[in-house]
């Protein structure tokens, strides 16, 4: 993997997008299409888990025609946990800047990059910005009703049980900055499914960081199934009620870093 990190960027944060694959044939050309036509300066990571579809040859394909994006390939699905966990890794060993979490399926718009990483270049107190979809201006397209009263009952409850100021939780669109992820235990963090957002966002908020929150259109995939099952909600309601009743026997006071300006979570 070539040390693009390296490259000049004229003073802007240095930034790698992280995209988790596993059976995205259909969809991961447009969407690394996307992100670079979106913000030509970024670089991409594949992360990829042996995908049987041949997700990793594609990736590899645009690795070896545009030098902006790289892949790592691991030898087996472990989660997306894991997967995020790597690319931060790689991320933070050739000194990026800001790390984003984004999905290969086109459900997260590139068009709303550029909003998350202004937010972090706005205060340097914003350790975290979430592309959400329950701010004013964001929202769910194309989602049955029993699948959206899922996603907000489980915001919901994790909100409440963690005693969280963020609205959206569970959002799987996200930039970081570096200092934050080089701060935080990462070989403690063992959440494997889509509870690893909630870990990460609690786990920024005790570190003193502010959250921003910048609205969202999210979309259904239109290639490829979703990795949702009841395997992954069942590990998100455990672990949270586990983090939210050791709160309350242990509280765990936050740290408290300077801010500038109103609440970012707004």
């Amino acid at each position: 993997m070539p040390d693009v990190a390296s490259t000049p960027r004229n003073g802007t944060l240095r930034t790698l997008v992280v995209t988790p694959t596993y059976d995205e044939a259909g969809s991961l050309a447009d969407t690394v299409a996307a992100i670079l036509a979106a913000v030509p300066d970024v670089h991409v990571l594949v992360v990829d888990d042996a995908s049987p579809d041949g997700t990793g040859a594609i990736a590899d394909g645009l690795a070896a025609a545009d030098p902006r994006v790289t892949v790592l390939h691991r030898p087996g699905k472990q989660g997306l946990g894991r997967a995020y966990v790597a690319g931060f890794r790689v991320a933070l060993d050739r000194g990026y800047d800001v790390i984003v979490e984004m999905d290969a399926d086109g459900s997260h718009p590139a068009s709303a990059l550029p909003a998350l990483l202004a937010a972090l270049g706005d205060d340097p107190a914003i350790g975290l910005a979430i592309g959400s979809r329950y701010v004013p201006g964001g929202g769910l397209a194309d989602w049955a009703a029993g699948r959206r009263l899922l996603s907000r009952a489980g915001n919901a409850y994790a909100r409440a049980m963690l005693r969280l100021g963020v609205r959206d939780v569970t959002a799987g669109y996200r930039a970081y900055r570096a200092e934050v992820l080089r701060a935080l235990p990462l070989d403690e963090i063992n959440s494997r499914g889509y509870c690893f957002q909630i870990d990460m966002t609690r786990r920024t908020l005790d570190a003193g960081w502010r959250i921003a929150e910048r609205p969202i259109e999210f979309r259904e995939r239109t290639a490829g199934r979703s990795k949702m099952s009841k395997a992954i909600v069942v590990e998100a309601m455990w672990r949270v009620t586990v983090w939210g009743l050791t709160r309350l026997v242990r509280p765990k006071p936050r740290v408290s870093r300077p801010t500038r300006g109103a609440n970012a979570t707004s």
